[in-house]
């Protein structure tokens, strides 16, 4: 039986309306009934729904409920809400799922026709389009059987090295700036690729992808030239070598089960099949909508917001994506659904997958959204993006009061591999809450967007009670499984499990309070198998960092990088250091623990190895005994003795009763883990 709609809401003027649409519908009949009954019955597009249900609301109609039939809904342009197709608080708009079924909102079109060939000395399949010959269309993302199938390679495996830079020529590359960029390289390999402005360049240094297309290759002299500077210098890093590049959608490499390549000149798709895969037996998708599917587009600076809207057990899915550098964070990179003005909207139970960039974007003057309970994952870049990279002008430009709750977030950043699992810019009051974070390249969580000390709208956050595991994979550096930066009074991460951050070169942290975190309380976080430390305090002011678990830091365990002469960086009190040969702390490039800026009590300290190092500074390699230590006035009451953890190799941080660390006053690890 289809759903009845529910009894008028308290509050609400008229009956309550329920509209139905269905791929098999028609944009003439009503939408009041879910299947066709004499010569009526669903809609057939949602764009036909919304303009119902705008119809219904402007003649005084109840509150309106619309419920998608199970099945593909193509999109030819995003669906665009605005103010007019708000709902009220009483009398909430809903788009939901028809019971027991699932629809799919898509930004692709199925790609059929395939013929077979041998190219490169396989099989393959290819389709002609007319559309790609002409120039009208071109698509750099394919799904094969629902599964994101990667673009022809090259190397198939690892990575090149840039050989040289001709603008770095005479000079270290030490002694190039960091954000000193070049537009051409010399490479490893070049060849007279076909179609070689196709081939995308794709260098991986510091803590960022830089995605270019090339301009022109040099094949004798092994020279590209790519179609922009890039942002960042041609460095492996902080390091005196080159970085390391890989080139995407290469036709001369179009050789492995699964790789595609799309020839804009000739209007031809090829596709190596994977074992047992058959022409017309298994869809395959290509995107023709450029990264959104929805928007809602509210007027802030008007004081006009598309309110009171929930999207409920929805798939998003298929759209496309295009070049575009950011400094950090793929912060440039849209979502596929977009917030901008949007007052108390919610997005439950939604899946949103196989999308070129962020998942969700809630952008500037956005207040009350709620992000829940939804599955995001195959993604080009992250999973949440909230806030904007700049300051709000004013109160309307706000973006505050934000949920992000019991998401599953994974498999990110397959295009952009420097995004993050949920990124807050310059927001305030975001709760990261009970989300399941997991293998992405870059950070899992990152809050604030100023540098220093400046000026910040971040603040009051609370990340609790999120799973954040498998982040970075040793692609790219300096990372974190919850990363903060700025001045960011109120905010609060706690009861978090962080575990296998693994960087390529430096700066696989656990918790990662980045330049001028200041005021961020750290507590009830249980830390282990980070490739660079748990905690990491580049530099900041009145930090509090009390009761975690930090386990396995394979270089350190805690690093406090910067020092400060009269400023307290740092209270680190009540916490368990477990460590397998690594020292507790680590000080930085130019921290002296003489500087008496943090404080450092009531700890309890362990080494499984026997051999346990209390200190050592990168700057000078001095190593304190615990000993030295406390004369410097750090750790007089902590203790060094077997924490008696359950099973710490497993993951298992529950403490005995007898524990040592209970006599220092340590809480237990949060309830739930």
């Amino acid at each position: 039986m289809p759903p009845r709609p529910d009894p008028s809401p308290r509050g609400c003027a008229g009956e309550p309306v329920t509209l139905y649409v269905s791929p098999s519908g028609s944009d003439e009949w009503s939408g009041r009934y879910p299947e066709p009954v004499g010569g009526d019955g669903p809609l057939a597009t949602l764009a036909a729904a919304r303009d119902r249900a705008r119809e219904l609301r402007r003649a005084g109609g109840g509150p309106v409920t619309i419920v998608l039939r199970g099945g593909v809904y193509h999109l030819d342009s995003p669906l665009v809400l605005t103010p007019e197709d708000s709902g009220t608080e009483e009398c909430p708009v809903i788009w939901q799922a028809y019971p027991g079924e699932k629809p799919v909102i898509s930004g692709g079109r199925v790609v059929g026709g395939f013929e077979e060939a041998v190219v490169n000395g396989r099989r393959v399949w290819v389709a002609s389009l007319p559309e790609v010959a002409r120039g009208e269309w071109f698509f750099r993302q394919l799904f094969v059987g629902g599964e994101r199938r990667p673009r022809a390679r090259l190397p198939k495996a690892g990575f090149y090295r840039v050989v040289g830079v001709p603008a770095y020529a005479g000079r270290r590359l030490t002694e190039i700036h960091l954000f000193e960029g070049a537009d051409e390289f010399e490479a490893e390999e070049a060849a007279a690729w076909r179609n070689p402005g196709d081939v995308d360049v794709v260098i991986l240094h510091f803590w960022v992808e830089e995605r270019i297309p090339v301009a022109a290759v040099d094949a004798a002299g092994r020279r590209v030239k790519l179609a922009s500077k890039t942002v960042f210098a041609l460095r492996d890093g902080f390091t005196d070598a080159y970085p390391r590049y890989y080139l995407e959608h290469v036709f001369e490499a179009l050789s492995e089960p699964g790789e595609w390549y799309l020839d804009r000149s000739g209007g031809l798709l090829f596709y190596v099949p994977r074992p047992g895969e058959r022409p017309g037996e298994v869809a395959v998708v290509a995107p023709r909508l450029l990264w959104r599917l929805v928007e809602l587009r509210g007027d802030p600076e008007g004081g006009e917001y598309v309110e009171h809207v929930v999207f409920r057990g929805l798939t998003f899915e298929c759209t496309d994506w295009a070049h575009t550098l950011s400094a950090q964070a793929a912060a440039n990179v849209p979502g596929a659904i977009y917030l901008e003005g949007a007052r108390d909207v919610a997005i439950e139970g939604c899946t949103v997958r196989n999308v070129g960039g962020y998942a969700v974007e809630i952008s500037r003057g956005c207040r009350g959204v709620r992000v829940a309970g939804c599955e995001l994952y195959s993604l080009g870049a992250g999973g949440v993006k909230v806030g904007t990279q700049q300051l709000p002008r004013g109160e309307r430009e706000r973006t505050e009061f934000v949920e992000v709750v019991g998401n599953h977030i994974h498999d990110c950043g397959a295009v952009f591999h420097s995004a993050v699992g949920v990124w807050v810019g310059q927001a305030r009051a975001v709760r990261v809450v009970g989300n399941h974070i997991h293998d992405l390249y870059y950070t899992g969580v990152s809050l604030g967007w100023t540098w220093g000390y400046g000026e910040s709208f971040s603040g009051y956050h609370v990340v609790e009670g999120n799973v954040i595991h498998d982040i970075g994979k040793g692609l790219l550096s300096d990372m974190g499984g919850i990363y903060t930066l700025g001045v960011q009074p109120g905010t609060a991460v706690r009861c978090n499990v962080v575990y296998n951050v693994e960087a390529y070169q430096y700066g696989g942290w656990g918790i990662y309070l980045d330049e001028g975190s200041s005021y961020v309380t750290v507590e009830g976080n249980v830390v282990y198998n980070t490739s660079h430390g748990g905690l990491h305090l580049h530099y900041g002011r009145s930090n509090v960092v009390r009761d975690n678990v930090f386990a396995f830091g394979r270089e350190a365990n805690v690093v406090v990088s910067r020092g400060e002469p009269g400023q307290l960086a740092l209270v680190f009190e009540r916490n368990v250091v477990l460590s397998s040969g690594a020292p507790v702390f680590v000080g930085g490039y130019a921290q002296d623990f003489s500087l008496r800026n943090v404080v450092s009590d009531r700890n309890l300290f362990w080494d499984v190895t026997g051999r346990l190092t209390v200190c050592r500074e990168q700057r000078t390699g001095r190593v304190y005994t615990l000993e030295e230590w406390r004369g410097l006035g750090y750790d007089a009451s902590s203790l060094v003795a077997d924490p008696l953890f359950a099973d710490p190799r497993a993951g298992d941080f529950s403490l005995a009763e007898g524990s040592p660390a209970l006599s220092l006053g340590f809480r237990r690890p949060c309830p739930g883990r």
